[in-house]
């Protein structure tokens, strides 16, 4: 039992990382339009700010600073705030001392750094019935990126950036069958279930799709966001153990995974993210893992941000941000590795400062 972390199913993964000689880490980002729907995202300073997220979050985690805009990326409600998960991810990776590449499976804004690009399209509002233009080219290079990456390294742990993924992995749930409404998680607080619902409805009705007769494809295609073929690409194009670094976003990769291979072995993966996920009551995060599989396994992340004295990470526990960029499989990894969550979390608060 490592402190710091509760699992719920098998600790396989966990002990293979503890034995792991490199690791790395892959930051997904990825743009949806659906991001400028008022209030349905809180991944930025301002609903117009959602689309530079992404990028921001992944210069931050190479340079140590955002060059593609002059906000912040922190999530707003009123006059409080929360930094942006990156934060929580960089730090952890420096405490746990492993590399990390960024991986832009279909971004508006381009991050000014080194990454590898899975597709030239970003991704569109869902209400149209088109969310991703090119499903199938992501989730193919995506595939190619996995093959080359497993055999470098001996475990991937991989996480994603995109404002509105629950959205968009609520629309890819609900395409495929699975029961999802009111049990999504967000950024902010407040849920706004009915806007994500009525956003995810109106696509499937654009697109001409019953819930629970569309394909993987056809599914992120009409309200799907790139990141989610990206990853599913890179699971099924590997062969050795993988974290995937998220809540409700990985719930939706596993469920096309399922789809596009239904006999996937599940115990080579691992969802890990963080109490704020596990815990939101606004959400139920195991609730669709169980439709998806009976083999998936969570580990939960409680870096006790009530000890902190960082203003900002506190309010992590009164609901703003949850989760994202990877934080809750990046500190599940460096509390793996041996640090303890005091060292981790003043780790965090530094590099928030």
């Amino acid at each position: 039992m490592i402190d710091g972390i509760k699992t719920y199913g098998s600790t396989e993964l966990t002990e293979k990382l503890q034995e792991c000689d490199d690791p790395v880490f892959m930051l997904t980002i990825g743009t949806t339009d659906t991001s400028l729907i008022d209030g349905i995202s809180g991944a930025g300073p301002t609903t117009e700010l959602t689309v530079y997220t992404p990028a921001s979050d992944a210069e931050f985690m190479v340079l140590g600073e955002v060059r593609c805009c002059e906000a912040p990326a922190e999530t707003v409600v009123g006059d409080a705030a929360a930094p942006t998960p990156a934060r929580l991810t960089k730090a952890a990776l420096q405490v746990a001392n492993i590399p990390f590449v960024i991986v832009d499976a279909g971004s508006k804004i381009k991050p000014d750094i080194e990454y590898y690009s899975l597709g030239k399209e970003y991704g569109r509002d869902i209400r149209t019935g088109k969310g991703v233009l090119n499903p199938l080219e992501i989730f193919e290079n995506g595939k190619e990126l996995g093959t080359t990456l497993s055999q470098r390294h001996e475990m991937l742990i991989i996480g994603e950036s995109i404002a509105a993924g629950t959205t968009t992995a609520l629309g890819v749930l609900k395409a495929l069958g699975y029961e999802a409404n009111e049990k999504v998680s967000g950024s902010m607080p407040h849920n706004p279930h009915d806007l994500k619902s009525n956003a995810v409805n109106e696509g499937l009705e654009k697109a001409g799709i019953k819930p629970g007769e569309a394909d993987a494809m056809q599914a992120i295609g009409a309200v799907g966001d790139p990141t989610i073929p990206a990853i599913a690409g890179m699971v099924l194009g590997s062969d050795i153990p993988i974290i995937l670094a998220g809540g409700t976003q990985m719930a939706a990769t596993c469920a096309v995974i399922k789809s596009i291979q239904p006999t996937f072995d599940f115990s080579r993966i691992n969802l890990s993210t963080t109490v704020f996920v596990a815990a939101d009551e606004t959400a139920d995060l195991f609730g669709i893992l169980d439709q998806i599989d009976d083999n998936i396994t969570v580990n939960v992340v409680d870096p006790r941000f009530e000890d902190s004295e960082h203003e900002g990470l506190k309010n992590y526990l009164k609901g703003f941000v949850k989760e994202g960029a990877g934080a809750g499989g990046a500190m599940y990894t460096a509390l793996v590795l041996g640090n303890s969550v005091e060292k981790l979390r003043k780790k965090i608060e530094k590099v928030c400062k």
